[in-house]
């Protein structure tokens, strides 16, 4: 698979083919370089997971249960910061690949709480590998004082709400 450059991919769709466009004012926006660095980091992950098809978003969802097994699809749509239905289409697919499963709850039976299953550990510890590779070509492009840094600032915008 070629390696494509943040530019080619703005909001999901194909940039036009001239390449080295002048960005103009969007040189100045944070949200442009956000979502630039986003793409970039986008790009690397879909690659690194292509052989285990895993998503960020099911990768995600699967950490979360595995940090707070019986955590339940509310749980992990309010920490996510989505919906409920996604995240019922997201538990859904890593579901049926008995990669999570559904338990009542012995406390509410109206409440489902999730588990990762034996597969789904097992895939969990493959994914595990490859991020840290994955993180460590983005984490080498900074020093130790510019990650942590970058993180804070970046932790202050999401957390400013």
């Amino acid at each position: 698979m070629a390696t494509k450059s943040p530019q080619d991919d703005f909001e999901g769709e194909d940039a036009p083919a001239t390449p080295g466009l002048d960005v103009g004012r969007l040189g100045d926006l944070l949200g442009f370089h956000l979502r630039m660095a986003h793409v970039a980091i986008y790009r690397d992950f879909a690659e690194t997971m292509e052989e285990l098809a895993l998503t960020q978003k099911q990768l995600a969802v699967m950490e979360l249960v595995a940090g707070n097994p019986g955590a339940s699809q509310i749980d992990l749509a309010n920490t996510l910061g989505t919906d409920r239905a996604t995240m019922m289409a997201l538990v859904n697919r890593l579901a049926a690949r008995d990669l999570i499963e559904r338990r009542p709850s012995a406390a509410d039976r109206r409440r489902q709480e999730l588990h990762l299953t034996k597969a789904g550990r097992v895939m969990l510890a493959q994914a595990r590998k490859l991020i840290d590779t994955h993180e460590q070509r983005f984490i080498d492009l900074f020093s130790r004082d510019e990650m942590d840094a970058l993180l804070a600032a970046l932790k202050r915008i999401y957390k400013r709400n």
